[in-house]
Parts: C-alpha cells; sequence; structure tokens
C-alpha cells in the first residue's frame, strides 16, 4: 500500500497546484497518493523547463538528471541549487530544494505502480524537452510556431493526454479492476480529456506565450487564414482571426465532451472519482464560454473563471452526485448551467 504524501509535501502540492489539488483531494486514498506523487514531481520538472532565467541548455540538462533519477539509472547526489535560486516563487522555489523528498517517496511505491509513475514522468519530461529546443531561439520578436496539426496533437498528448491515460491505468488497477468497460474507447477518451483540458489551456494562454515567443497554434491553418504568429491578435485582423480561434474551442469542447463520457463510464458507485473527472470538464467548458465571448482586446487579460464560479460548479455537483437525471444535466456546452444552477433547480 503507498504512503500518504508528508505534510509538508502535500503542503507544497497544494500551494503550486490550487485547482489540481481540489481534484486531488477527493480522490480515493487506494490511488491518491500515486497520482499526488506523479504530480508533484511533474510540477518540479516543469519549474526547472520555465527557468527563464537558465540557458535551455542548463534547464535541459537538470531535467535529463532528473528523468534518470526517477528511472533510477543514477545514484549521484542532486544539486539544484542554481535552479532553485532562480525562482521567483517560495512555493516553487521549494519544490526543488525538496526533491530529494518527493524522490525518496518512490520507493514507497509498488512495482507496478512505480512503473506507471515513471512512464507518465519520462513522457511529460520529454514533451518538456521538446518544447525546449523547439522554442529555443523564440523570444517576443521572433515567435516560433508549430508547424502542423500533428505537432500540436502530440504535444497535447505528451503533456496532458499521457496524464489521462496514467490516471485511467490507476484507477482500473486500484479501484474497480473487473469491472465490464469498453476499454480501448475507456482508454482513447481518458487521453482526449487530457489533451481537452491542455487545448483549453494553449487558447486561454495565447498572449502570455506570445510574449515568450511561442505559438502552440501550427503555422498551417494560420498561413490559410492569411494570418501570421506576428500579426494574429492585431484588432485589425480579428475577423479572421476569431473564426480560427473559435475553431480551435471547438476542438478542445471535443475533447471535453469526450471527457464527460469517460466520467459517465466510471462504475456510478465511483462517486469520488467521478467528481474529480467532473470538475476540470466542467471548469474546462466553462473556461470556453468565456473565451467564445472575448474578443481579440479582451484575450491578453487572460480570460478565466472565478473562485465564485469554481465554487458554485462543485457545490452543484455534490447536490447532483447521487441523482442520475440531475448529474447528467450539469454538462452543457455553453458552459453555464452549472455556474448557475438554473438547470439544476
Amino acid at each position: 500500500m503507498s504512503v500518504p504524501l508528508p505534510e509538508n509535501l502535500d503542503a507544497l502540492l497544494q500551494a503550486t497546484s490550487r485547482s489540481f489539488y481540489l481534484t486531488l483531494r477527493v480522490l480515493p486514498r487506494a490511488i491518491r497518493p500515486q497520482i499526488g506523487l506523479a504530480y508533484l514531481l511533474a510540477r518540479t520538472t516543469d519549474t526547472m523547463a520555465d527557468a527563464e532565467i537558465l540557458p535551455v541548455a542548463r534547464r535541459l540538462e537538470a531535467l535529463k538528471t532528473l528523468r534518470e533519477k526517477i528511472l533510477g539509472q543514477n545514484s549521484a547526489p542532486l544539486n539544484f541549487s542554481e535552479l532553485a535560486q532562480s525562482q521567483g516563487s517560495a512555493a516553487e522555489k521549494l519544490l526543488l530544494e525538496k526533491i530529494s523528498e518527493s524522490l525518496a517517496l518512490l520507493d514507497t511505491l509498488s512495482p507496478a505502480d512505480l512503473k506507471l509513475v515513471r512512464a507518465v514522468l519520462v513522457t511529460i519530461i520529454s514533451g518538456q524537452e521538446l518544447d525546449l529546443q523547439r522554442f529555443a531561439n523564440a523570444s517576443a520578436q521572433k515567435i516560433v510556431p508549430l508547424q502542423t496539426a500533428t505537432e500540436l496533437d502530440d504535444y497535447t498528448y505528451r503533456v496532458a493526454g499521457c496524464v489521462g491515460e496514467f490516471w485511467t491505468q490507476m484507477c482500473r488497477a486500484h479501484l474497480f479492476p473487473h469491472a465490464n468497460l469498453d476499454e480501448k474507447q475507456f482508454f482513447a477518451d481518458g487521453i482526449r480529456f487530457g489533451k481537452g483540458l491542455q487545448l483549453v489551456n494553449i487558447l486561454r494562454d495565447l498572449p502570455a506565450d506570445f510574449k515568450n515567443g511561442r505559438c502552440y497554434l501550427p503555422l498551417e491553418p494560420l498561413s490559410a487564414a492569411g494570418l501570421t504568429p506576428e500579426n494574429l491578435l492585431l484588432p485589425a485582423n480579428e475577423k479572421k482571426f476569431l473564426p480560427l480561434f473559435h475553431n480551435y474551442l471547438d476542438q478542445a469542447e471535443a475533447h471535453l465532451a469526450a471527457g464527460w463520457r469517460y466520467t459517465n463510464t466510471l462504475p456510478f458507485g465511483q462517486f469520488r472519482v467521478r467528481l474529480a473527472c467532473a470538475w476540470p470538464v466542467l471548469f474546462g467548458l466553462r473556461t470556453i464560454s468565456k473565451l467564445r465571448a472575448a474578443g481579440v482586446a479582451d484575450l491578453p487579460g487572460r480570460v478565466k473563471i472565478s473562485r465564485g464560479e469554481v465554487r458554485k460548479i462543485i457545490f452543484f455537483s455534490l447536490l447532483a452526485s447521487p441523482v442520475p437525471f440531475a448529474w447528467l444535466r450539469l454538462y452543457s456546452p455553453d458552459g453555464k448551467a452549472v455556474a448557475s444552477g438554473e438547470d439544476l433547480a
């Protein structure tokens, strides 16, 4: 049986990943430590990759070293003090300072769970390394786009779709190993679920990524619309940009629809896991609704849902969870119903 995260690492996880922490807290104890540890280590690698004050080569070296430690291929002591000192956030600095404690928890996992945790982290790190290499020379003056839809799909799998796959493997192994499910569809929906959440993040964070020289929207559809990464968000190009932007919102929404199907494929008795899955779907749908209503001028303000809306979604989903017809009505593609409770009255 896996050991729960120590209080100091649990608090660190809460400080660095507030929205995910809500999900983690509701998970059954049988899978909470493994998923919590995997996420804690993924946040650590993400912090390393984002340490922009350091050269790309140094960050790639740090990711390689940590990947080897995760895989048990390197027994040398870790020294990430340079990376830790580069952090502006006290919580992220602490993530790097506590890395040895986090890694030590890998030894508390069963061999099967350790294999799954290692696999998902290696995939996530591969996405972070690819990102650093792809955008090594990018800047606000030199925006580098992805080239094709295939590259975008590959990226969303590496950093998020693989998490849906890992989550599914953990749930299947520990919570309902004998449930009669369409295994192929269930895993495919889990992967799409993760991809959808990442695509929402990409669309919400376009302006911030542009400031760092990164454009995750592929060049092929941009060129077909008569746009470039440099002029994408100019007010004069809004009529060209918004149809393209809404097309990507449609794609994200379709992925989240697969995530909702995934949520409702879970055995009904697994109400904790159903809530843990429903919340990010519903948060994502509400964010998409806000992005659809936004113009080019609104995007730099980082469109997001409020804490009040988050609380309402959680409240109404808890009310609806025991009642199948009320539960199914939580899902509304326009993202409005659950935030107001209007369809649950």
